[in-house]
């Protein structure tokens, strides 16, 4: 087995593996490793089944549910799992593609904003892991942010001002900006729900601190006023927003793509909607951020 670095501020690809089966104690540990060192991992063009995909991210932890379910289960009590009733709720189905009229999943073609996955929920997921079904000839490319480096390199002024703060993460809007079931309406997010998480948090297994952001659409700084909270968290996302903290992955299909949901950020590009894009992605189970 060969870990590639991209070249970027994080990314590593890796080859000479074949994931769809059971892994050697010593090439999961060595994929874990990379994980954590480059915080995303790209295995190029190996199509695989929903069992292979679940089995191969349990390398990593416990599966989680996917977003729309564990959203579900905190918030909504609607009933748990997908749309076609068959594919497991450890599975999230990303997705375009319209049947008999209703979408099969989630966030359509638009853009996907800056985030971090499930933030809305106490103890948001650990890692997330992107599978590749079918793929539009153009567009759709999925963009990933460094927070470890976003956070050292972040000017002292700031660094002091988040000095053992929070952020508020509102359980309103989805990736692609759209309102959530019961929010359509809202214009005051002050008392919209949502998890207080602390702007830096350290990470569980590598002991780094990184900037957990979340969204930005109406999140807001716990205990700030909110003119001073928008002027702080304006001046963060345009930090840690810049080029070159960011790896860009162009999908083939049969790309699996792991990252670490608590240090690096990701988004999506649009793409045609006369175009079909499917992925699947499963995520682990994670810990409550400190």
């Amino acid at each position: 087995m060969e870990v590639v670095p991209t070249g970027k501020s994080l990314g590593a690809e890796i080859r000479g593996v074949d994931i769809r089966k059971p892994l050697s104690s010593a090439d999961a540990q060595a994929i874990r490793d990379a994980w954590h060192k480059h915080l995303v991992f790209i295995v190029r063009e190996q199509p695989m089944t929903v069992e292979q995909h679940m089995a191969f991210s349990a390398n990593f932890g416990e599966l989680e549910l996917s977003g729309n379910s564990l959203y579900k289960k905190n918030y909504s009590g609607e009933k748990l799992g997908n749309v076609d009733g068959v594919t497991p709720p450890q599975i999230s189905i990303v997705s375009n593609i319209v049947v008999d009229g209703k979408p099969i999943g989630s966030l359509g073609n638009a853009e996907a904003i800056w985030h971090s996955d499930s933030s809305l929920v106490e103890c948001p997921p650990a890692g997330g892991f992107l599978h590749a079904r079918k793929i539009p000839p153009v567009g759709g490319s999925t963009y990933f942010l460094n927070m470890y480096e976003a956070l050292d390199t972040l000017p002292a002024d700031l660094r002091e001002q988040i000095e053992g703060r929070c952020i508020v993460h509102p359980v309103s809007h989805s990736s692609d900006m759209r309102p959530r079931k019961g929010f359509e309406n809202v214009t005051d997010f002050s008392n919209v729900p949502g998890p207080e998480h602390p702007i830096v948090r350290t990470h569980p297994d590598t002991g780094r601190k990184a900037l957990y952001l979340g969204r930005r659409l109406h999140s807001r700084v716990a205990g700030m006023e909110k003119a001073q909270s928008e002027y702080l968290l304006d001046a963060l996302w345009a930090h840690a927003t810049q080029e070159k903290f960011v790896y860009r992955h162009d999908w083939k299909v049969g790309d699996l793509v792991g990252w670490d949901n608590r240090c690096a950020m990701h988004r999506r590009d649009a793409f045609d909607a006369k175009y079909e894009r499917l992925m699947h992605r499963t995520q682990t189970r994670g810990e409550r951020p400190v």
